[in-house]
């Protein structure tokens, strides 16, 4: 725990920081019922009462539609992908921007696979900020037009997702700008913990059973994990949902952990997969994304390689076009429930656009 800087991203030990949760709870009188984004929720973030440094960088993110798969209803989509840049990362990154917007931050770094930097680029210029993005060799096309056409410089590193990780912390230890980490930066989490604000909103405060989620580097399972057990705890929601976290069959360290019963997540080789933005071989909070999903009582499962592209034409036919990543999530779902005939009602996001993918 320590106050936010603009260069100090990691404890001197080599840990990584987490934010002071304070216990006060949330109310339904806190949401600014004015605001039509995430930041109707802002008194939920670790931000004082009076910072108005969102309103330099918002473009209205969040407030993304749920809606039924098929007629039965039993899975809910919530279309995670109508933002900004296309993708829900854009929730981390808004708050993770206003941050070193009050911090005077000038320049930021960033290593992503894709949809991160996206939008740590698009949010810098929002900002007013300079912006390098370190990404591995094999990234979307599609996804580096879109950092460039934000102004960022794009540094393409000479090899595989965690050499590009490599170069970004390096660059970060030299201070040639601010950390911008999806990471090793909690604040990124806390804007995804907007995510479980407003389904449990959107849901008349009756969240589902289980919620099916992408998990590479977790941010999305931590924050939802921290934002539902807020309303928990505050009383608007009367249970945890269960947290179902899928990784992808050829990268699957946070998998491995949860079989064999372990607490610590060990590095994995990468063997290649679809669903580029979970493929990631030692995530660096894994171990605190599994203590979460083994809180709700979930379970860590793996998407079937073969299943991927099947599961993209499925969506696509119900008429939501994704990117391989979110695919991998329904598929992992698809598997999981042959064995789960009891699932219950389900929610899942769609966290990223087809158009961003190659």
């Amino acid at each position: 725990v320590q106050a936010p800087s603009p260069t100090v991203f990691k404890c001197p030990c080599g840990g990584l920081f987490d934010i002071e949760r304070s216990g006060a709870l949330f109310s339904r009188a806190d949401i600014d019922e004015d605001e039509w984004s995430m930041w109707r929720y802002r008194r939920a973030l670790p931000f004082g009462d009076g910072f108005q440094g969102w309103r330099d960088v918002t473009m209205g993110e969040g407030s993304t539609p749920i809606v039924p798969f098929d007629k039965q209803g039993n899975l809910l989509l919530k279309v995670d992908y109508m933002m900004p840049t296309l993708s829900f990362k854009d929730r981390g990154a808004a708050v993770l921007i206003a941050l070193a917007g009050e911090l005077g931050v000038k320049k930021v770094i960033q290593d992503s696979s894709g949809n991160a930097g996206t939008s740590i680029a698009a949010y810098a210029a929002r900002a007013g900020m300079a912006c390098d993005i370190h990404v591995p060799e094999a990234v979307s096309q599609k996804k580096v037009r879109q950092m460039q056409s934000h102004g960022a410089c794009v540094v393409v590193a000479n090899g595989d997702r965690e050499c590009a990780a490599r170069a970004a912390l390096q660059a970060a230890e030299r201070g040639e700008g601010f950390y911008a980490s999806h990471v090793y930066n909690p604040w990124f989490y806390e804007g995804t913990k907007t995510f479980a604000y407003e389904a449990a909103e959107q849901l008349n405060w009756e969240v589902p059973e289980t919620v099916y989620l992408p998990l590479g580097n977790g941010t999305l399972v931590l924050g939802a994990y921290y934002g539902f057990l807020e309303l928990f705890q505050s009383g608007l929601i009367e249970r945890m949902p269960r947290l179902i976290a899928v990784q992808a069959e050829g990268c699957a360290p946070i998998y491995r952990a949860f079989a064999c019963g372990e607490t610590s997540v060990k590095a994995v080789e990468n063997t290649g997969t679809a669903a580029e933005g979970i493929a990631i071989a030692l995530p660096m909070r894994g171990a605190q994304a599994l203590a979460a999903v083994r809180a709700t009582g979930g379970e860590v499962i793996t998407a079937p390689e073969e299943g991927i592209e099947q599961a993209k034409a499925a969506l696509a036919a119900r008429g939501f076009y994704v990117e391989p990543t979110t695919a991998a999530t329904y598929a992992g779902y698809l598997h999981h429930i042959r064995d789960n005939a009891t699932i219950g009602r389900a929610l899942l996001p769609l966290c990223g656009a087809g158009l961003k993918s190659v």
